[in-house]
């Protein structure tokens, strides 16, 4: 992209500084914004005042991240459709997120399919694309922003941006050269160039249409549960162990293929060591922000100390990385697994990393605890709620593994040093997510870390 200053005024950029704290997928919640440059500018085909923006934004530690911006400027009245997408005024002009302006996103559609360079903007698609469809911004809260174009199509445009080729892109290009049935297929993509290398800015892919996501079958399954207290996980009408089962074998699939389409190995001792001493850095972090983890910080140690002492080889791969019920889509022909860019707010050279796929059954397994457990939080204590919870919770999560030892032919609570620790790595990042975005959620992961602490592996033993 060309560096350009023509949005580079105090007022856009004070006014970008206020509002890019406020958005869902801006990752320095908790960190005040210093400054914002525009290091580079695109205009958009299409109505005059549309631009892409590439911004750098630095912090008060003098931390710096890039986000994208699609900016809309208005001279007249603000329609009512875009009211909502409002930044504020500057220059004399209304600004507003034209990520949510169909002209907008009907201007990047038609960029991909033709599939050539714009502005420094790096066009591809694989396939002929129909251009006239409508397009609507998905209204879920997540790390990015995802736009719909009539039922066949799905735009996400990556907001922080990290130089470097999308893990997004790069699995599912690669998971669906080899036919994988478990994901959509890229149908194109935008890039750009930043310090040097080729940049993911937005991915296409088939829209799953009349698709149920995971979480919400979970949490409709615990719903019918709670309101039949009197019978078991497996005599109401709406168990998911079945469909559980199943997804476990879909993960231990795709597991595969991206063992043999991208690199994998085994790593070693010294390995295993490195991985205790990141678990502990980890939590090392969480005790300093969320002082309700610090009673269960020695049994977590003994269960990280127990990775470090590991001597057998550990299978590692390229994973999903951030693996939970609301990643995964119940569609007519089977489960489809979404996002594989991982945590977005960890460094790209740590989602890319090869590791253990136990992380991905650690993240779901996880999930499980969250669909059974939530609903009590909004109920208050119940005993009896809670007790069917937990068998819920342990019923799916068994079917889960079932299904993924069926598939892959190993069963990951083989490895219950790793599968362990993996989850209480995981139930200490909820725990800071819990403390500052939903504190009455707090005692999900706490009462989980006390559960899986208590089931440790005894000081000596390894895999």
């Amino acid at each position: 992209m060309n560096a350009s200053t023509a949005t580079s005024t105090p007022a856009v950029t004070g006014l970008l500084a206020q509002w890019l704290p406020q958005q869902r997928w801006f990752g320095g919640k908790g960190r005040p914004v210093t400054s914002v440059e525009v290091e580079a500018e695109a205009g958009l085909p299409g109505p005059s005042g549309l631009t892409h923006l590439l911004l750098r934004v630095t912090d008060e530690a003098g931390a710096t991240e890039r986000y994208q911006v699609l900016l809309g400027r208005l001279a007249d009245e603000v329609p009512q459709r875009l009211q909502h997408a409002v930044i504020g005024e500057a220059d004399g002009d209304v600004l507003y997120d034209a990520a949510h302006d169909v002209e907008a996103t009907a201007s990047l559609l038609e960029l991909i399919a033709g599939g050539t360079e714009h502005a420094g903007l790096l066009c591809s698609s694989t396939t002929d694309l129909d251009t006239s469809l409508p397009s609507r911004v998905m209204g879920a809260e997540q790390s990015n922003t995802s736009v719909v174009y009539g039922e066949d199509y799905i735009l996400k445009l990556f907001r922080r941006v990290q130089p470097g080729l999308n893990p997004d892109l790069e699995i599912s290009r690669a998971l669906a050269a080899v036919g994988s049935p478990h994901v959509a297929a890229p149908l194109g993509w935008v890039e750009t160039d930043v310090d040097g290398e080729r940049t993911t800015l937005a991915l296409l892919q088939a829209f799953a249409r009349n698709a149920t996501e995971g979480w919400a079958m979970a949490t409709a399954s615990v719903r019918d549960l709670f309101a039949e207290a009197d019978l078991h996980a497996d005599e109401v009408g709406g168990d998911f162990a079945a469909e559980s089962e199943r997804l476990g074998i879909a993960t231990a699939e795709v597991h595969t293929l991206l063992a043999s389409a991208l690199p994998s190995r085994t790593a070693g001792p010294d390995e295993s060591a490195a991985t205790a001493r990141q678990l502990h850095e980890r939590l090392d972090a969480a005790l300093e922000v969320v002082s309700e983890l610090a009673p269960y910080a020695d049994a977590l140690r003994q269960s990280y100390d127990a990775v470090g002492r590991i001597t057998t080889p550990v299978p590692v791969q390229r994973v999903h990385g951030d693996y939970h019920l609301g990643q995964v889509l119940r569609t007519q022909d089977g489960w489809l697994l979404l996002d594989f860019e991982g945590e977005p707010a960890r460094p790209l050279s740590e989602r890319t990393a090869l590791m253990s796929p136990l992380r991905d059954v650690a993240g779901m397994l996880r999930s499980y605890d969250y669909a059974a457990r939530h609903l009590l939080a909004e109920r208050g204590g119940d005993g009896q709620l809670a007790y069917r919870a937990t068998e819920w919770a342990k019923r799916n999560r068994t079917a889960f593994c079932d299904g993924y030892a069926a598939a892959a032919g190993t069963d990951p609570r083989d490895d219950a040093v790793l599968l362990r620790a993996f989850e209480l790595d995981k139930a200490v990042y909820e725990v800071v997510y819990e403390a500052r975005n939903r504190p009455s959620w707090l005692p999900i992961p706490l009462d989980s870390i006390e559960r899986l602490a208590a089931s440790a592996t005894p000081e000596g033993d390894d895999r």
